[in-house]
């Protein structure tokens, strides 16, 4: 039988819209329980490592957290399904259950990896992947790296592959330079980014330029790019691609909370983050990327909605604006171009755990004829890599979210069983 506890605010997820949530609720005297799958708090972005350099931030608000009795961190803990009302079932070593009165989701966002000849070689990883592995040790130094894609998120990777000693021989970015010069020239209004960008400025930064293939034997040895209206080949130990973020709603939607009118693919929020469900709120890149700021302002006015202090909410709308504005500056300025669905060739494993090549799926009609006739998203990641991919390439619908979420073990969902035969038993 799986133990039951209770909580006055569950919060999913502990990067900085969860931490700023926690905080913010904390203030309440509420009862609050915050579970993440990371061994610590700080999400991908504030990610701890034994490569990791923690900035200052991120200390701040673990130190924040750490300060209230009232908060209780459950890092190294995935969600697994939603069992009944108000209740989620949730796995670390054991298989338990939380019963929540308040339930904030901050589960944040995964990279959009999109498929091209190569993508499967191994040395070939996402942009904010490899900032992932460095973060968790591994060793770059000296290796030469081709960084490509959209979005600062390169110039990041690029500044964390640099630092360990890797040699960055490319960065790639996909929008032309009259849109990233516009990006930069509006940076005016957010002085803390524009600094930021100074810092990151890289001589090997090359605009108008996309990833053609990936070439090697057993590894990755060298990258063809789009560059100028030409090809180039660059020789290379080591490929990160990112082509932007895509949030995960998965939680939310098996919940039944609405997707943004939009069609941005994130949770429908209202001015206090509630979404369309009563009592569960939603903040961070859940709701729509933008960086750290936004989900911080975000999270900040969730927590505090979320115990009924709708006074100190409202004071933190101006800010949410205010990075709501950069986010959607950012949008505009790294706008995937219509070329990048060009990328992949008839032989492109699109779903790289079945072996489904691009031609497989060019006659589908749908996500569900894809998954059962070519059997797309079968596999390990259950449609969460090329499920965003079909979605981007073909404008498929992606797939409602089942249980269980996570993969999890016997014992934790016979432990369900046993709850519930127990509970037909005293009906």
């Amino acid at each position: 039988m799986t133990a039951l506890e209770h909580c006055d605010v569950l919060i999913v997820g502990a990067g900085p819209a969860g931490m700023a949530a926690a905080v913010a609720a904390a203030s309440g005297g509420a009862s609050i329980v915050v579970i993440d799958d990371n061994p610590a708090p700080g999400g991908q972005i504030w990610r701890d490592g034994p490569g990791a350099s923690l900035p200052a931030a991120a200390r701040k608000w673990r130190d924040a957290l750490a300060r209230h009795a009232n908060i209780r961190v459950c890092s190294g803990t995935r969600v697994i399904a939603t069992p009944a009302c108000n209740e989620l079932l949730l796995e670390d070593e054991r298989g338990w259950r939380m019963r929540w009165k308040k339930l904030i989701l901050c589960t944040g966002a995964r990279e959009l990896l999109l498929p091209f000849p190569g993508w499967t070689l191994p040395g070939v990883t996402g942009a904010g992947g490899l900032q992932a592995l460095i973060k968790a040790g591994l060793p770059v130094e000296g290796e030469r790296i081709v960084i490509a894609g959209s979005g600062p998120l390169l110039l990041a990777a690029a500044s964390t592959a640099r630092a360990a000693g890797a040699k960055v021989v490319r960065i790639a970015e996909q929008a032309t330079l009259t849109a990233v010069a516009g990006f930069a020239a509006n940076l005016w209004r957010w002085p803390g980014k524009a600094a930021q960008s100074v810092t990151l400025a890289d001589p090997q930064y090359r605009t108008a330029s996309r990833i053609v293939s990936a070439q090697g034997g057993t590894q990755v040895e060298s990258v063809r790019l789009l560059q100028g209206g030409r090809e180039v080949e660059i020789a290379c130990d080591r490929v990160a691609c990112g082509f932007g973020l895509t949030p995960n709603t998965q939680l939310g939607r098996l919940l039944g909370c609405a997707l943004a009118a939009e069609g941005a693919h994130a949770l429908a929020v209202d001015a206090r983050q509630l979404t369309s469900l009563p009592d569960v709120y939603a903040a961070g890149e859940c709701t729509g990327f933008g960086g750290s700021e936004r989900a911080l302002a975000e999270g900040t006015i969730a927590g505090h909605a979320a115990v009924g202090n709708e006074r100190a909410a409202k004071q933190h709308e101006g800010e949410r604006a205010r990075w709501h504005a950069f986010a959607a500056q950012l949008h505009r300025s790294f706008a995937l171009a219509p070329a990048i669905r060009q990328m992949p060739q008839p032989d492109t494993l699109v779903c790289r755990c079945e072996d489904v090549p691009f031609s497989a799926l060019a006659d589908c009609t749908g996500w569900t004829d894809a998954k059962l006739h070519r059997r797309c998203g079968m596999g390990a990641c259950q449609g969460r890599v090329c499920g965003d991919a079909a979605q981007f390439l073909f404008g498929w619908t992606p797939p409602a979210p089942r249980p269980p979420l996570s993969p999890v073990r016997i014992s934790t969902l016979a432990g369900l069983a046993g709850q519930a035969d127990e509970g037909d038993a005293r009906q």
